[in-house]
């Protein structure tokens, strides 16, 4: 078992292939097994590639109190630093590109490369109209999912947010049972996150002093709003690409993983 550690924190991870460094960062729900299928198809050919749980996730303590995404950047920087892997190629999904974008704005020199699929960053959108009339029904929904949690009724609040935010109705009952039991076992992890008051913002001009190539992607399936996200995101940064997974939404990685390495792949090396 593989573990570093990160400041108050102990995080667990896992390290596979030759190359040049890559570090995968999982979003909300789940652990560092959500790259799996993305790293055999194959990243590992390609990369030394460390997936790891974010502080709360999987294998990884958790530290008690309210927790902040700014912990979790902090965590990936010393992560990036205790392997001697700096600058890496980091990639980030959901609130993990959140979380590396966020990093990156303030530590750039930790990376060679930037790929981001989706971030929520719903602040970055609060004054654009069409984003917010798809984004407030899905925020109802989120409360609802959030006082079920705050009831310890964890299981509830899972499969609220998988058949109401993520998946549509009917989802839950199709998972795999390992899947519904990862959702449920951190889905006190996933409203501490929300609770932080900074989860979704970011410091645009600060952002744009990253000067490193970075990949935005998103799915044909996934809301428009995400599209309007990482708008902004490329306005802000001086040397950005962008991706259409074309039949995907808003986890490629695991639904589209040869595409997907593929993609990364070739940014990382054309970069």
């Amino acid at each position: 078992m593989a573990r570093v550690r990160a400041g108050d924190v102990v995080l667990h991870y896992e390290e596979v292939g030759d190359g040049e460094p890559l570090v995968l960062v999982h979003g909300s729900w789940n652990d560092h097994h959500a790259w799996q299928a993305a790293v055999e198809a194959d990243l590992k050919a390609s990369f030394r590639v460390v997936a790891y749980d974010r502080r709360g996730h999987g294998r990884s303590e958790a530290v008690p109190g309210q927790g902040t995404r700014r912990q979790d950047e902090d965590d990936l920087a010393a992560l990036i630093e205790a392997l001697g892997m700096a600058p890496a190629h980091v990639a980030g999904n959901s609130f993990g590109a959140a979380t590396a974008v966020g990093l990156a704005a303030r530590r750039p020199e930790l990376f060679k490369t930037l790929t981001l699929h989706e971030p929520p960053l719903v602040a970055l959108v609060l004054d654009d109209p069409a984003s917010m009339s798809q984004l407030r029904p899905v925020m109802g929904t989120i409360d609802a999912v959030k006082d079920l949690l705050r009831k310890g009724e964890d299981a509830a609040g899972a499969k609220l947010f998988v058949e109401g935010v993520a998946l549509g109705p009917g989802a839950w009952e199709t998972m795999p049972e390992p899947l519904r039991d990862t959702f449920i076992t951190h889905a006190q992890t996933w409203l501490d996150e929300q609770q932080d008051p900074a989860w979704s913002a970011l410091d645009l001009d600060a952002l744009g002093a990253c000067a490193v190539p970075v990949l935005l992607s998103h799915g044909t399936e996934s809301p428009a709003w995400f599209t309007t996200v990482l708008d902004r995101l490329a306005a802000a940064l001086p040397h950005a690409r962008r991706h259409t997974f074309h039949g995907a939404g808003h986890i490629p990685h695991m639904t589209h993983p040869q595409e997907y390495a593929q993609v990364l792949t070739g940014f990382a090396r054309g970069a």
